[in-house]
């Protein structure tokens, strides 16, 4: 069975309807450079988090305020997706890719701001330089993060070590990584799954649970969060996964049982660990930087 694409990266832009906005997203087909092209892994992955923003995980309410960071965004639509479920999204990619991402981040926000000016669902974008395995921009976006999010990042041999030490190091114990990449080869493939199943609880996401036109079955969709033995600076906790997270019945990761009653979207509510200190004490400090005591 042949499979069309969903994109042709000879276009200038795509509009993709997601989570009842219109995006519209230019691209270069003009540039050498991979990271101006919208590809299809990326529109899987925004089409997932639509298909699963009802209950579980991806509720815009359990989304509300949580800090994302997107690598290798290119044009950005992945990352656009987690803000409109409610995330603090940061979108990173090579400096030369900035321009443009800068350019589809702000067009949609404008876009989104008027036509529900009223929504508080919406999260916010920022963007930033990220050179993977460069701590001095690791630092500068302030880790670490809830989420972490990338599509087609995993492509080619070298970059796989510099991609894995940049996830680790914008971790936290409670971090959850969402990957999703059209396998091109084989041996890059199988090098990837090695080396992230010796950090990450790996799980593959089911093709049920995806959009049933927005996928295909090249184009996989990974969960992951890191071992506690990798887990940077880790609390007591090891990985500070709770019992309830890790046996969550929408989980995405898995197929669900029908046996079990999907966790409604509702916000959950904990007491405060190290990992929520921290990323608080992250938070605080970004909004008070700029203040000046008299």
């Amino acid at each position: 069975m042949d499979y069309d694409r969903l994109n042709s990266p000879s276009t200038s832009a795509i509009t993709l309807e997601l989570m009842g906005h219109r995006l519209h997203i230019s691209q270069d087909p003009n540039s050498k450079h991979l990271g101006t092209t919208v590809w299809d892994a990326s529109m899987v992955f925004a089409k997932f988090l639509e298909k699963n923003s009802r209950k579980g995980r991806f509720c815009p309410s359990k989304l509300k305020g949580k800090r994302a960071i997107e690598l290798g965004a290119g044009c950005g639509l992945a990352g656009l997706g987690m803000a409109l479920l409610g995330c603090d999204v940061v979108t990173t990619d090579q400096v030369e890719v900035l321009p443009l991402l800068m350019r589809n981040v702000e067009r949609n926000k404008s876009w989104i701001a008027q036509s529900n000016p009223d929504s508080g669902s919406f999260g916010s974008v920022t963007v930033a330089e990220l050179d993977w395995g460069n701590k001095e921009h690791i630092r500068a976006v302030e880790p670490p993060f809830d989420y972490i999010i990338g599509t087609d990042v995993v492509y080619s041999e070298h970059l796989l070590q510099p991609l894995l030490e940049t996830i680790i190091a914008l971790s936290g114990p409670k971090t959850k990584v969402l990957l999703g990449y059209e396998i091109r080869s084989t041996t890059v493939h199988e090098q990837m799954m090695e080396m992230w199943k010796i950090n990450f609880n790996v799980k593959t996401v089911s093709k049920s649970k995806m959009d049933a036109k927005y996928q295909h079955p090249s184009i996989n969709l990974y969960m992951m969060d890191l071992k506690a033995s990798s887990v940077p600076e880790a609390g007591p906790n090891g990985n500070g996964n709770t019992e309830e997270e890790d046996d969550d019945a929408s989980n995405p990761g898995e197929d669900e049982d029908p046996g079990v009653k999907t966790e409604p979207c509702t916000a959950s509510k904990e007491d405060m660990d190290d990992w929520e200190i921290r990323r608080s004490g992250a938070m605080a400090a970004r909004l008070l930087k700029d203040v000046r005591l008299t």
